[in-house]
């Protein structure tokens, strides 16, 4: 019907619908509440897949849509549904202004502040609330959620403020904003650098009739705890992609300082038996395998061990595994949970209020993370101190090639990293105990799960920046080890680098190379693969 194209990953003129048919001829996720993994959250977040409810899905959802109208038919008080919100439960709502209240209850609650979410926090806040809705406990109609998914699959993606929630009741503020286009109302983002788009405009551009909500539709769109989710899913795949490319660049700094892998060996990790702890040495080991350099300080070399920032890191990075690996747990079941209030049992007929909207559990996984952000930057910053510190390293002041003192070579690296290291620390500090009630003491307790979720978010930016100066480092002393070779693993990161970033000569601005760096680190480029890694056995 010559639609035009809405913003799409930040992508003006991009048409979804032509990305798709290109990229991935069709093909369709289908959601149910209870299947939703991780990596599909990833793919529907870069756009890779379409989505759509479930057979199963729409026929639970059905049934209990029917116990609603059956509820509200027989004149039972049902919170949300034939009363008031919060503090204001007990205030009944007369059948003729049903409808009213759950359309105010978005207008009321779209209450964010702050910078916009971005089109891929977006589409994972709408893929999740989908699919929480689809486990069929809250009551709400399937064209609804077909209209929420006809949103994503068409990358119309509302305009969300990053700061408003308390994550609980839910991520009421940032729900309403996302829920508010469905009823005409609220904004579209429209693409980088230009604001957003009344809703009423771009749905009728669209061709798409505001939604009429029905009873208890408006309070199942924003009693949740999708946004917290979102984020932190998200926040959790940068996250494994830092720590796997810092075993790389820890590797690396290793070889630069003539390091020995003998603390990595497999008995060691065997008497101490946790397995990430294990799995990252075997990770060490992979990319440590077949080195040169390691062989021409095998005999002979004075020092009896090597300080804890190499010694140690499978303990260090094997601890930020062991945490990524809760938080993972907390997630995946998180995204596939029923956070709505009421709930509805049709097998029962029962409709239950009760507390599944309360993030906290999310809250604390989060802080959790930002805690082994902070660690895993903080020993990496060690690493890097050492390589730029001659009475340290045996390698040039500041690894400058050039003449030491007209050239300060990469002295100023260490000095960005504790910048970012003091910020890192701060952030490690738990938001998730930091309750202050609210609604009139109703919420007497919640989990300010959204600004744990920012605070992950942030954390997870310094680290990788904390990544990339220590690859950039340790590439650099890789230099003055030639033509010795590294392990294979650690070969083949310093030729990533080295695509990116050139072996300094003499003295140039960091920044750009940092940057470049850092890019790839987000993106996961610099990821030795598998070939590399020496796999964890049993």
């Amino acid at each position: 019907m010559g639609r035009p194209a809405v913003s799409f990953m930040g992508g003006a003129g991009l048409d979804p619908a032509a990305l798709r048919r290109d990229r991935w001829g069709g093909e369709m996720l289908r959601i149910d509440g209870r299947s939703l993994t991780l990596a599909d959250v990833e793919r529907v977040a870069a756009a890779e897949v379409e989505v759509a409810l479930a057979p199963e899905a729409r026929a639970a959802m059905g049934r209990s849509r029917e116990l609603v109208e059956e509820k509200v038919a027989s004149g039972e008080v049902i919170y949300g549904v034939t009363t008031g919100f919060g503090r204001l439960a007990d205030v009944p709502v007369p059948e003729s202004h049903r409808e009213e209240l759950q359309h105010n209850l978005l207008r009321s609650h779209a209450a964010g502040v702050g910078p916009l979410l971005s089109d891929q926090e977006v589409r994972v806040l709408l893929l999740l609330r989908a699919n929480a809705l689809a486990r069929g406990n809250s009551g709400i109609r399937p064209m609804v959620v077909d209209r929420i998914l006809l949103h994503l699959n068409r990358g119309m993606h509302p305009a969300i403020p990053e700061a408003g929630s308390v994550g609980a009741s839910g991520d009421l503020a940032p729900l309403a904003h996302m829920a508010l286009p469905l009823i005409g109302e609220g904004e579209f983002l429209a693409g980088p650098a230009r604001p957003p788009r009344p809703a009423a405009e771009v749905l009728a551009e669209e061709e798409l009739p505001p939604l009429r909500l029905e009873a208890k539709e408006g309070l199942a769109l924003i009693n949740g705890t999708q946004a917290t989710t979102a984020l932190g899913i998200l926040v959790w795949h940068r996250a494994m992609r830092a720590l796997e490319t810092l075993e790389g660049a820890g590797a690396m700094s290793l070889e630069a300082l003539l390091g020995t892998p003998e603390a990595f060996r497999r008995e060691v990790q065997e008497v101490r038996p946790h397995p990430e702890q294990a799995e990252s040495a075997a990770r060490l080991r992979g990319l440590l395998a077949e080195s040169e350099i390691r062989e021409s300080h095998r005999k002979g070399d004075p020092r009896v061990q090597d300080a804890y920032s190499l010694r140690c890191m499978p303990q260090v990075h094997g601890a930020a595994r062991s945490v990524l690996g809760y938080a993972r747990g907390i997630l995946s079941r998180e995204a596939n949970s029923a956070t709505d209030n009421p709930l509805l049992f049709p097998e029962t007929g029962s409709v239950v209020s009760a507390g599944n909207f309360h993030a906290q559990i999310v809250a604390q996984a989060l802080d959790f993370l930002c805690i082994a952000m902070a660690d895993l930057a903080a020993i990496s910053e060690r690493r890097l101190e050492r390589l730029l510190n001659p009475d340290l390293s045996g390698l040039p002041p500041f690894l400058t090639p050039a003449s030491p003192g007209r050239h300060s070579g990469l002295m100023i690296l260490q000095v960005t990293v504790v910048d970012l290291l003091a910020e890192l620390r701060v952030l490690a500090h738990p938001v998730s105990v930091d309750s202050v009630p609210t609604s009139a003491n109703q919420e007497d307790h919640v989990s300010m799960g959204l600004a744990a979720a920012r605070k992950a978010r942030r954390a997870v930016d310094l680290l990788e920046a904390v990544v990339a100066a220590e690859l950039m480092a340790a590439a650099q002393g890789i230099e003055f080890r030639r033509p010795l070779r590294a392990g294979r693993g650690v070969e083949w990161i310093h030729a990533q680098v080295r695509t990116r970033v050139a072996a300094l000569e003499g003295d140039r601005s960091p920044a750009p190379d940092l940057a470049r760096l850092r890019a790839a680190v987000h993106k996961g480029k610099l990821v030795p693969p598998h070939r590399y890694r020496e796999e964890r056995e049993g």
